[in-house]
């Protein structure tokens, strides 16, 4: 009909025309042509709206696929110099003492600081004191944890590292040196390291600094330096044997039975409390969650709903199993928690259960007496670390300020971009209080759409408020056939090179030299 009508139309104009001929014929030339051009951009427009529609539509989450590594695009984890990095000096600024507070992987975080700090002052690093741990109330100590031996060698091209400051004799006398005790600011930059602290190091020849939590920036604007915190990280802190074995021997059962996946349950009363989420409790639990907060965090007005609304409490026990549901899990699903003690008991875990039936923990899959005696002091955690960094699929369900889910994402995108489930508490909490309202129609709909927004474990920019311990990409990784000559991937022969500068260091070093002979007839 259209067509016709535009027919008729431009007959009658031509016909008006006065002549017709070529002048009518040109004129029905250029209607068609603007005609043609109207339908192609009408066309492409539709075309336009059609595939951004296309966009907002959820496509459906394969399950199946996320049991497999995320994909690289190219990148692989490297941590090794790219630029001139000489092996540490003998003549240091002096020693170097840190007293490394909170749990497990809170304290990690501060050895990597400690040994950056260290090169960044020229100083040779005393073996970090962990803190006798206020909650876990553990003593075991760097050596009741890690590989000693390992982590020294492992450094050797970055700092000295000492057990203990030696023993001067002065006057006949033996002296131990005294390290004059410094707090740093949260979050120092390197600045205050190279100026208030060198300067005290240099006046006391050792320094030492307590508490030692965060208090070294995390951005710095020196890939090296970043590479060198990965370094510790991912390559120098290693469990002890007992703890590898113990761990490993764990993930052997559970693989033998297929894919696993870990989760770190946060619904423990510390993080309630400091979230300020005790409203879904009873009063007497309430009473013990306000007491904890009153005792071990600062003042501040928390209002439940508006925490909630904000995702600003960890995740229930049923909500983590309506997520995974969602997403296509069923009940064969064979799940590691790592968790603490669950505060509320068994009735938040039974609707987690009932969903996901085949849940298990270190306890349960080895009631070995090295575990059962330390379940949850430094050893347990340990364990639980390692399970979740080998486990096929790792699910944090509060990864705010959990320095345990926060280093595990951080290490599993640098052990291969393995897959990590993370909610998003934010977008997911008015889903959640829509349930609970009555209106189910459309909830699992809903919760694939908001995870299908965010990253299963790839290569992303590290934004605000990500940590560098939780996203180390790109200073941490590289290409062979990079587009930035930045991300090329080192030599393969990079560590020989490191090795060859410390050996003409020490043959140049007529003492260094004399001292490494020493050692060796004592050896032998």
């Amino acid at each position: 009909m259209r067509r016709s009508g535009l027919h008729r139309q431009h007959g009658k104009q031509g016909a008006g025309g006065g002549g017709g001929g070529a002048k009518g014929i040109y004129t029905k030339l250029t209607i068609a042509v603007v005609v043609l051009l109207i339908c192609t951009l009408s066309l492409l427009f539709s075309a336009t709206i059609g595939g951004n529609r296309g966009s907002l539509e959820p496509s459906e989450i394969n399950a199946e696929e996320l049991w497999e590594s995320a994909k690289s695009s190219g990148w692989r984890p490297s941590s090794a110099p790219r630029s001139d990095w000489p092996s540490p000096p003998r003549e240091t600024n002096g020693y170097l003492r840190v007293r490394c507070n909170g749990g497990l992987n809170q304290q990690r975080s501060a050895i990597c600081n400690a040994v950056l700090a260290a090169r960044i002052m020229n100083a040779i690093l005393v073996l970090p004191e962990l803190d006798a741990n206020s909650f876990w109330h553990d003593e075991s100590g760097f050596q009741g944890i890690y590989d000693v031996e390992h982590f020294i060698q492992t450094l050797k091209y970055d700092v000295q590292i000492v057990e203990s400051i030696p023993e001067i004799r002065q006057n006949g006398k033996t002296k131990k040196i005294k390290g004059y005790q410094l707090r740093p600011p949260r979050d120092a930059p390197i600045e205050w390291y190279t100026t208030v602290a060198l300067k005290k190091m240099q006046e006391h020849g050792a320094i030492y600094l307590t508490p030692f939590s965060h208090r070294l920036a995390e951005e710095i604007d020196n890939p090296e330096y970043q590479r060198l915190r990965c370094r510790v990280n991912y390559h120098a802190l290693r469990f002890k044997p007992n703890i590898m074995q113990l761990s490993e021997s764990i993930v052997d059962k559970l693989r033998a039975q297929g894919h696993f996946m870990s989760i770190h349950l946060r619904f423990e009363m510390d993080m309630l409390a400091f979230a300020g989420c005790v409203d879904i409790f009873n009063l007497e639990e309430q009473s013990i969650l306000k007491k904890y907060r009153k005792e071990n965090f600062a003042e501040k007005r928390l209002v439940y709903k508006e925490r909630r609304a904000i995702g600003k409490c960890p995740l229930t026990p049923e909500e983590v199993g309506l997520i995974l549901h969602a997403m296509g899990f069923d009940n064969s699903t064979r799940i590691y928690l790592a968790a603490g003690e669950l505060f509320g008991g068994e009735r938040f875990m039974k609707p987690f259960r009932d969903l996901f039936p085949r849940l298990e923990n270190h306890s349960s899959v080895d009631s070995s007496e090295e575990l059962v005696t330390n379940t949850q002091g430094l050893l347990g955690s340990a364990v639980d670390y390692m399970v979740c960094l080998l486990s096929d699929i790792f699910m944090p369900t509060y990864d705010g300020p959990s320095n345990f889910a926060n280093n595990l994402l951080g290490h599993r995108l640098y052990y291969g971009f393995r897959t990590t489930i993370r909610p998003d508490r934010k977008a997911l909490a008015p889903i959640f209080i829509d349930r609970e309202n009555g209106q189910t129609a459309g909830f699992e709909e809903a919760v694939r759409r908001v995870m299908l927004k965010t990253n299963f474990g790839g290569p992303h920019k590290r934004v605000s408020p990500e940590s560098f311990y939780t996203n180390s990409w790109p200073e941490c990784f590289c290409q062979v056939s990079p587009k930035n000559p930045a991300d090329k991937c080192p030599p393969d022969n990079v560590l020989e090179v490191l090795d060859s500068r410390l050996e003409n260091k020490v043959t140049s070093d007529p003492e260094t030299l004399a001292e490494k002979n020493s050692t060796s007839r004592t050896e032998r």
